[in-house]
């Protein structure tokens, strides 16, 4: 039997705080997993559904991107990968009735986890301009409103067709295709916000903006370097790939402000040594970093590489790099004492991390968002090339670039084509095969769509998938620019906090999840993903969807652009919406690596996109080879009685999905609104633990930005550095803050001030999450 959801919004400001865990995963693992899902889904459907999890046959986890190993366990799953099934597989449904019983503004005074806890979305719904409350719609009213709202815009560009990361492969595609035959490249996504600067650095350094590692490649390595990442949250299922690298003799480097238990020992609940034993210890070394001291700290071991005798691979860097001479002269300028003040290392710490450099022939850098949203965060990933060509490590077995991406196919949306700046050759490729002119102008980023909604320049704001207002920065400035829409649409499975801050309008659309059966009138479908090392395999739903009034997201941009684009698109909409087969062909014709797509998918654990500067050390830049970099070293700065902020999820949470209010690797238990902060710092600022504050951030413009109400918990943190979880903390971030090149926000490196506040009074129901 599942549980009934929470009536009353919980207290998520009063946490009961013990000591952080310094192993994860192991039998608590299995029992929090297993709570979590009978909570939501009763014994025997937790049974049927969980053991199709990333199986051959089965779906793909809605959570991480992280791949599958071709040998693959009966429960190939993790931890956060278990919740998110949960959540979607839910028995908890929202219907009409729900809505009726709540207006939008009472629904607006309710936490996101309140919101998410409440179930399944079952019919489509509509907001009127002025109304309070949402009331049910049929499908071909919803459609009939967004061609209403589409067709009274003043051009194309008035429109922001923006994608969450758990679209499939063909709906991504489907869903590009539209807005450009509508007319606008405005297709911001959530790459935008998390990788768009590993896009950027890679594209311009080794000619293809992803990783160049596949997991064999992990097991091969000698040294592992895991910048900025925290697997045993976000991506657990890392952490197997690394006991198994640990096992063939790799050791590992752990750069990060926050020791992070699974990177200390992780007890893998797939194995007897990790349910009843000790696991296995991960990290060989911590360098617990200064926020934002990366590009410093790679800088600096660049130099020492340069002065050791042999160190370099001459005849890699001869024949297939640029720019060594002008690299070489700025990393021979890294300054010893800068590099100290801007990492907050030891000398010998970086002297050991050193020498297990240049012991590693076949070295891999995995990193995250810990990397990629500051200022500097394309220089920085440019300068983590820099240390990879150097001894020759792209291109090479063991060895390679690997950006950890976050949800379970945000790689794959960019691979079909969602991104607003499109390649011409791309462009070219969609021109021949459809017969129509794509718009060749940039469109707008996530960060650019703000602003345009902000000041009037875009009117309507379709969500394929997401939780836009709360992923998004500048929480007060989001939320003011959406409303000032005339329209916003939601295609969604749950209900999120983007559904009660809306336009003038507003639509919600369910659709089928993951888990879920997907028939259309020309049979059983299935679709594919594309994970964070370039597989693309096919994901097929067992369960009956949750509704009978549910369309599939291929279905949904079918119709919408039936209704829309009408007899001047000669593009076989209905034929596509029947069977998902034609579009992979059509995707096959257009997208290079896809060729034969049909046959190569439906292979057992599908294929891999060919990536030249992997399989053949071949560099499609604008030099014909991969290319070094200078660029000055940047870090942030912090002016006396401040700290420096990184927002950050809790273990109970992927993205904005919270699945619970504990974080139990770091002792948080029944809250989410704590700042975490050094003990010697808190002292110095004269915060007791357990104390109270206001988050004030501090801004060169002036402006001050807050978040109230805190607990402070003495954490042992890098000196000067602290931690909250977003998206409480999203409203101290700046819209103008973002990384320099990717305009991604920069989440990681904000200027705080802490200010004493008084315990909130849990008085009623509960507090109202930020």
């Amino acid at each position: 039997m599942a549980g009934k959801p929470p009536t009353g919004d919980p207290v998520q400001d009063a946490p009961d705080v013990a000591a952080p865990q310094h192993a994860a995963a192991g039998l608590p693992a299995i029992a929090y997993s297993l709570r979590h899902a009978h909570r939501q889904m009763g014994v025997r459907r937790t049974a049927l559904t969980l053991l199709k999890v990333n199986q051959k046959d089965g779906f793909d986890c809605p959570g991480c991107a992280w791949p599958e190993p071709d040998k693959r366990h009966a429960a190939e799953f993790c931890e956060n990968g278990a919740k998110a099934v949960a959540e979607e597989a839910t028995l908890r449904r929202v219907a009409p009735a729900f809505f009726a019983e709540h207006s939008v503004a009472s629904l607006a005074q309710r936490s996101g986890y309140w919101l998410g806890q409440q179930g399944r979305l079952t019919h489509p719904m509509y907001l009127a301009d002025g109304a309070e409350h949402y009331e049910p719609v049929t499908w071909e009213r919803a459609f009939d409103i967004v061609g209403e709202e589409l067709a009274a815009l003043d051009g194309p560009d008035e429109a922001v067709f923006y994608t969450s990361g758990r679209t499939s492969n063909e709906a991504a595609f489907l869903y590009q295709l539209f807005a450009r035959e509508f007319g606008t490249n405005n297709l911001p996504d959530c790459s935008n916000m998390c990788h768009e600067s590993s896009g950027s650095a890679l594209t311009e350094t080794i000619g293809i903006g992803k990783g160049s590692v596949l997991l064999e490649d992990l097991y091969k390595a000698d040294l592992i370097i895991v910048a900025g990442q925290n697997p045993g949250t976000n991506h657990p299922r890392m952490l197997s790939a690394l006991e198994k690298a640990k096992a063939g003799g790799a050791r590992i480097i752990t750069v990060n402000p926050l020791p992070e238990a699974g990177l200390e020992r992780f007890k893998n609940p797939q194995n007897a040594k990790g349910l009843a034993g000790g696991g296995t210890p991960l990290t060989d070394l911590f360098l617990q970093i200064r926020l934002g001291g990366d590009q410093a700290l790679f800088r600096l071991l660049n130099r020492l590489v340069l002065e050791t005798e042999g160190a370099v691979d001459e005849a890699f860097v001869r024949e297939h790099t640029h720019g060594f001479e002008e690299f070489a002269d700025a990393a021979r300028a890294a300054d010893w004492d800068e590099t100290l003040r801007a990492t907050g290392l030891r000398r010998e710490e970086i002297e050991s991390a050193l020498r297990m450099v240049l012991a590693s022939r076949r070295t891999v850098v995995c990193w995250a968002m810990g990397l990629t949203q500051h200022k500097h965060a394309v220089p920085t990933i440019r300068e983590v090339v820099n240390f990879l060509l150097l001894r020759g490590n792209i291109g090479r077995p063991g060895a390679g670039v690997c950006p950890v991406r976050g949800h379970s196919n945000v790689q794959g949306d960019r691979t079909m084509g969602i991104f607003e700046r499109p390649a011409p050759a791309f462009l070219d490729a969609l021109e021949k095969e459809f017969g129509f002119a794509p718009p060749r102008h940039h469109g707008l980023d996530v960060v650019r769509a703000i602003r345009a909604l902000r000041d009037g320049e875009a009117k309507v704001f379709f969500a394929m998938g997401g939780n836009f207002v709360s992923a998004t920065p500048d929480t007060d400035v989001t939320e003011a620019a959406v409303r000032r829409a005339r329209l916003t649409v939601h295609v969604s499975t749950k209900l999120n906090r983007s559904h009660v801050v809306t336009g003038a309008r507003a639509l919600i659309l369910p659709t089928l999840g993951r888990t879920e059966r997907d028939r259309q009138a020309g049979g059983e479908q299935f679709v594919t993903v594309e994970d964070s090392m370039g597989m693309v395999h096919a994901s097929r739903g067992r369960l009956a969807p949750a509704s009978d009034q549910l369309l599939s997201e291929p279905a949904i941009v079918c119709r919408l652009a039936r209704r829309v684009l009408g007899a001047q698109s000669s593009t076989p909409w209905e034929e596509f919406e029947k069977d998902y087969g034609t579009v992979r062909d059509r995707i096959a014709r257009v997208i290079p690596g896809f060729e034969d797509f049909n046959a190569r998918v439906a292979r057992p654990g599908g294929f891999t996109l060919p990536h030249a500067p992997r399989d053949s050390r071949t560099f499609p830049t604008a030099t014909g080879k991969a290319n070094f970099t200078a660029a000055p070293v940047e870090y942030p700065g912090v002016p006396e009685g401040r700290l420096l902020l990184q927002t950050l999820r809790s273990h109970d949470q992927y993205n904005t999905t919270i699945y619970g209010l504990d974080d139990r690797y770091r002792g948080i238990k029944n809250g989410r609104r704590v700042v975490l902060v050094h003990p010697e710092d808190a002292r110095e600022l004269g915060l007791a633990d357990g104390s109270y504050a206001d988050l004030v951030g501090e801004w060169t413009d002036g402006t001050e930005r807050r978040a109230p109400g805190f607990r402070v918990v003495h954490y042992p943190t890098a000196r000067g550095c602290a931690a909250a979880y977003y998206p409480e903390t999203n409203v101290l971030v700046p819209l103008d803050h973002t990384a320099d090149t990717s305009n991604t926000p920069a989440s990681k490196s904000l200027v705080i001030r802490l200010e004493s506040a008084a315990r909130p009074d849990p008085a009623g129901e509960g507090s109202v999450a930020t």
